[in-house]
């Protein structure tokens, strides 16, 4: 085995049309648009920062108490808060273009045309890397919004964000793992015309109060992150890059560590994203980029596109 000092390592990825330093990236919701994170450390440093996704009007979210912490994990019912897209495109993006930060805008709307118009706002704003599309959040109020538990559905809302998106902006559909079949609604929106995937969203769970014996989350369900939805995540990205090999895939859920990330990418992603991991440790995304170097550079591995896929057998057949 060929001897790599960490510092050897080359960590650069290629999304569809988009170029990264590194591999890794933030898992929106977990840090706004990063303003939080940069005092801990400098936000450019990694592959891309992915915003909080952003609503046409400005939104309140949903009733208290938001967060519950579960074994391995917590749930969120957030519910979408935020400023709306006047304000995001006035402020929050300029400032991460400002620092040099890649920033991947993350989406969402409760109809087509409203996802056509952000498609046409932020595709068409200088600077942005990529637009991620959130179909599957399942902390909205109305299930019926949730258009990823869908193929057809899901495919129709990537089909007007990639018609009304410039073309060398790519568009990725952030899918849900609450479906029978992923791969169904993947291929879905890859013929729809989305560049790329990330997997996966949260799962929707459920934490009773013991003193209360009442839902603990005020929106009663949210959705669970953390380590223990990392098995969920893993199978969903091997199954998709396994019946869709040419995809470019993110992979997300439960990465806390280089090791983890490495396990991703094993599976088939060629990026990850860092969430929940940030809320008790905010350095979290550029230490897995340190930790990544080292677990790749222990096996002799120059490069990260060398690793992309190497769980699947048939596509990276073991040596004789």
């Amino acid at each position: 085995m060929t001897r790599l000092r960490p510092e050897d390592v080359d960590l650069t990825t290629v999304l569809a049309d988009a170029h990264l330093d590194n591999p890794v990236m933030t898992a929106s919701g977990c840090a706004a648009s990063g303003r939080e994170l940069h005092q801990f450390f400098d936000v450019a440093e990694l592959g891309a920062v992915v915003t909080k996704s952003i609503m046409r009007d400005p939104r309140s979210g949903r009733a208290t108490p938001r967060m519950a912490e579960t074994p391995s994990g917590m749930l969120n019912s957030i519910g979408l808060q935020g400023p709306g897209i006047d304000s995001f495109l006035a402020t929050d993006l300029p400032w991460l273009l400002q620092r040099d930060a890649r920033p991947i805008v993350s989406i969402a709307g409760g109809s087509l045309g409203e996802y056509a118009e952000l498609a046409r706002r932020v595709g068409n704003t200088p600077g942005v890397a990529a637009i991620e599309v959130n179909i599957s959040c399942p902390n909205v109020e109305n299930r019926g919004l949730v258009f990823a538990c869908d193929p057809f559905q899901a495919a129709r809302v990537l089909a007007v964000v990639r018609r009304d998106t410039p073309r060398g902006v790519p568009v990725f559909a952030k899918l849900s793992p609450d479906v029978t079949s992923i791969v169904e609604v993947a291929a879905a929106v890859m013929e729809a015309g989305a560049d790329g995937l990330v997997l996966i969203n949260t799962l929707l769970g459920l934490h009773i109060d013991p003193a209360t014996l009442r839902p603990s989350l005020g929106g009663v369900t949210g959705g669970l992150s953390g380590p223990a939805v990392k098995p969920v995540a893993l199978r969903a990205v091997w199954q998709a890059t396994q019946a869709l090999p040419s995809v470019p895939v993110i992979g997300v859920g439960g990465i806390r560590t280089g090791a983890d990330a490495l396990e991703f990418l094993a599976a088939g992603a060629s990026a990850v994203q860092v969430g929940t991991a940030i809320f008790n440790d905010p350095g979290a995304p550029v230490r897995v980029i340190r930790e990544l170097r080292q677990e790749l550079a222990a096996r002799g591995i120059a490069k990260v596109s060398e690793v992309v896929g190497r769980a699947h057998p048939s596509l990276h057949p073991p040596s004789p």
